[in-house]
């Protein structure tokens, strides 16, 4: 005679590595809407992201394909990162949001990569999202000093983002 144990099923979206719900839980706990970063190979995504019981809600969306228009040919590096930082930052301000955290998902937490990039620059626009400085990237590569002719077009789009 077989006893079978009962099998508990997991969540759906922790069955399909969607979702981490013992960091979300952490990340809902401090009670202010995140900044939700993802990154693909060619652009970069950044959410402002609020809690609600019934699902989450979008505030706003920046993705940096939306680059191409102010004059950005690649929008997978780490300038256009920084860029995607800002407008995203200065989104956030029109909707009122002050304060966030940063919310990476499943990527690994590297310093000097491409998310903190998009942090460098939604703090450059004013916003409040707690950090340890030594992670984000240097101002050369920010500013794409290391790719070539790329720095002065960097400084016009950031003023031209800012509005100074």
């Amino acid at each position: 005679m077989t006893t079978n144990k009962q099998t508990i099923i997991q969540f759906r979206r922790k069955r399909e590595g969607k979702t981490n719900y013992k960091k979300r839980l952490k990340l809902l706990m401090a009670k202010k809407p995140r900044l939700c970063v993802r990154i693909s190979l060619k652009t970069i995504s950044a959410q402002i992201i609020e809690y609600a019981p019934d699902g989450d809600k979008v505030i706003g969306s920046v993705n940096s394909s939306s680059l191409t228009k102010l004059g950005i040919k690649s929008t997978g590096n780490t300038p256009s990162a920084y860029l995607t930082g800002l407008m995203v930052g200065k989104l956030a301000k029109e909707k009122g949001v002050n304060e966030m955290i940063l919310d990476i998902g499943f990527r690994k937490p590297v310093k000097g990569s491409k998310v903190y990039a998009v942090l460098k620059g939604a703090l450059d626009a004013g916003i409040e999202i707690p950090h340890s400085d030594d992670i984000i990237p240097s101002e050369d590569r920010l500013n794409g000093k290391n790719i070539k002719g790329l720095s002065d077009t960097i400084s016009k789009i950031k003023t031209q983002i800012l509005g100074k």
